[in-house]
C-alpha cells in the first residue's frame, strides 16, 4: 500500500482524505495556501507545504508547487478531491510522468469525459441515452439557428468544458438565441478557457439522478445505486439523498447495469459517477464525473462502505473488496450542503466563526473542517461543511435531519441552515415530489410551489 499521500485539496475533503488515509495506516501531506495556514487539515496532516498565495491560481491548482510538494515529502501519491485539479488530465498525466501515483482514473478518460460534446459521443455509441442535441461544437449562429429549429424550443446552450451551472443558458424562442450564444461564450472563456459550447433540448420538469460506480484494474465494475440530486439552486447541489424517492428498484438495476457495462467497455479505472435527466420514465446521459462527488458519503451511509478507501485501494492496484459485491440499500441517507451564506440573498458570508457546535447522535454525520475561532477565507467556494443523516426509512431520516440542522450551532457568519430546514419541512418535499426546477420556485415564491 502507499506509504504517503498528498492531499492536493482544502477544507473538509481534504480531512475527509485524510482520514481515510490515516485508518489504512497511510502518511499524508496536506498542501495550503498562505490562507489557509491555520485550516484543520493542515493541523492534522502528518506534513503540511505551503504552495502559494490565497488565490487558489497561485496555489492549490499550481502544478509545479504541488509537484515539488510531492519532491521535498516524497510522495507516493497524490489524491485530488474534487474541485481545483481534480479532473485535469494534463494534472494527472503530469503527476504519472514524475512517477507518482494518480488517485484517479487514466488521464486518457478524464480527457474524454471532460469534454461534454466527446463524453455525449462515447455514450451514445455505448447505447446510453442522452438528451437530443448538436452532433459537436456549435461553430456559428447559423448552426445554432438550424439546430435549435431542429430540436425544437426551449434549447439549453452549455459549455463544452462547464460545470455548475457555468457557460450554461436557457433560450426559449428564436430571438434570443444570438444574445445567449453570446453570453454562453463569454461566460465559457472567462471560467474553462474555452468559448466552446454546444446546444441540447431543454426538458421541461426533470429530476436529477447520478449513478455511483468504481471500477479495478481486472476488469470488475459494479455500480453503487443512485443519488438524487435534484434540489439545486443555478445547477447547484444543496441537498442530495439515495436512494432516489422515485426510482424503482428495477429502474435501479437497468440503468446500473446499463453504466456498468458502458465503464468496463473503455476500460475506466477508479470512481465515476454518470449523472442522468431522468423524466417520464426515461433517463438521459449528460455528464460524468471523474472524481470523487460531494456527495459521495450518502451512498457511503446508505451501503455501508467506505468509498474513498476503495478509490485509494485501486489507484494502488489491489482488486475491489469483495463486500462491494451484490450491495443494497440500507434504509435511505440525506446530505445537506452547509454554506457560508446568507439564506435570503445568497450573498458569501466569510469571516471569524464565534461559536460551533456540531449535532450528533446515532445516524448523525458532519463532515466539515471548521472549528470555533476559524476565520473562512473569502477566496474559495463557500460550503463550509456536510450534514448527512442516515435511518431506516426516508420520513425518519428527513425527521433526525430537521433534529440535526436545528442543533447545528455556527455563529459568526450567515449559513444555509435557514434556508435548508424550510426546503425538508416542505410537503413536496417531505412527499418527494420535486423536480430541478422545484427550488428556484419555492424561493421565489416563498411557498410550496411546482
Amino acid at each position: 500500500m502507499f506509504g504517503k499521500v498528498l492531499i492536493a485539496n482544502r477544507g473538509e475533503i481534504a480531512l475527509r482524505i485524510h482520514r481515510a488515509c490515516q485508518e489504512m495506516g497511510i502518511r499524508t501531506v496536506a498542501i495550503h495556501s498562505l490562507a489557509d495556514a491555520d485550516a484543520m487539515h493542515v493541523r492534522l496532516a502528518d506534513e503540511s507545504v505551503c504552495v502559494g498565495p490565497a488565490q487558489s491560481s497561485q496555489s492549490y491548482m499550481n502544478i509545479p508547487a504541488i509537484l515539488s510538494a510531492c519532491t521535498v515529502t516524497e510522495a507516493d501519491a497524490v489524491h485530488p478531491g474534487y474541485g481545483f485539479l481534480s479532473e485535469n488530465a494534463d494534472f494527472a498525466q503530469i503527476v504519472k510522468d514524475h512517477g507518482i501515483a494518480f488517485i484517479g482514473p487514466e488521464p486518457s478518460h478524464i480527457g474524454i469525459m471532460g469534454d461534454k460534446v466527446i463524453a455525449r459521443d462515447t455514450m451514445l455509441k455505448l447505447g446510453i441515452p442522452c438528451v437530443p442535441g448538436s452532433d459537436g461544437v456549435v461553430k456559428d449562429y447559423d448552426s445554432a439557428i438550424r439546430i435549435s429549429d431542429g430540436i425544437g424550443y426551449p434549447v439549453l446552450i452549455k459549455a463544452v468544458n462547464g460545470g455548475g451551472g457555468r457557460g450554461m443558458r436557457v433560450v426559449w424562442c428564436a430571438d434570443d438565441l444570438l444574445d445567449n450564444v453570446k453570453a454562453a461564450r463569454a461566460e465559457a472563456e472567462s471560467a474553462f478557457g474555452s468559448g466552446a459550447v454546444y446546444i441540447e433540448k431543454y426538458l421541461s420538469d426533470p429530476r436529477h439522478i447520478e449513478v455511483q460506480i468504481i471500477a479495478d484494474r481486472f476488469g470488475h465494475v459494479i455500480h453503487l445505486g443512485e443519488r438524487d440530486c435534484s434540489i439545486q439552486r443555478r445547477h447547484q447541489k444543496l441537498i442530495e439523498e439515495a436512494p432516489s424517492p422515485i426510482i424503482t428498484a428495477s429502474q435501479r438495476k437497468m440503468i446500473g447495469d446499463v453504466c456498468t457495462r458502458a465503464i468496463k467497455e473503455i476500460g475506466y479505472i477508479g470512481v465515476g459517477t454518470l449523472e442522468f435527466l431522468y423524466e417520464n420514465g426515461e433517463f438521459y446521459f449528460i455528464e460524468m464525473n471523474t472524481r470523487l462527488q460531494v456527495e459521495h458519503p450518502v451512498t457511503e451511509e446508505s451501503l455501508g462502505i467506505d468509498i474513498v478507501q476503495e478509490q485509494i485501494r485501486v489507484a494502488y492496484g489491489e482488486q475491489l473488496s469483495p463486500i462491494l459485491e451484490n450491495k443494497e440499500f440500507s434504509g435511505h441517507s440525506i446530505e445537506c450542503r452547509i454554506n457560508a451564506e446568507n439564506s435570503e440573498t445568497f450573498i458569501p458570508s466569510p469571516g471569524i466563526i464565534s461559536r460551533y457546535h456540531a449535532p450528533s447522535g446515532r445516524g448523525v454525520r458532519v463532515e466539515s473542517a471548521i472549528y470555533g475561532g476559524y476565520s473562512i477565507p473569502p477566496y474559495y467556494d463557500s460550503m463550509i461543511g456536510k450534514l448527512i443523516v442516515h435511518a431506516p426509512d426516508r420520513l425518519g431520516c428527513i425527521r433526525k435531519l430537521q433534529l440535526a440542522l436545528k442543533e447545528f450551532v455556527i455563529d459568526g457568519v450567515d449559513t444555509s441552515i435557514p434556508l435548508l430546514q424550510r426546503i425538508i419541512s416542505s410537503d413536496y418535499f417531505l412527499n418527494g415530489n420535486y423536480s430541478v426546477k422545484w427550488l428556484e420556485n419555492f424561493i421565489s415564491c416563498g411557498e410550496d410551489t411546482t
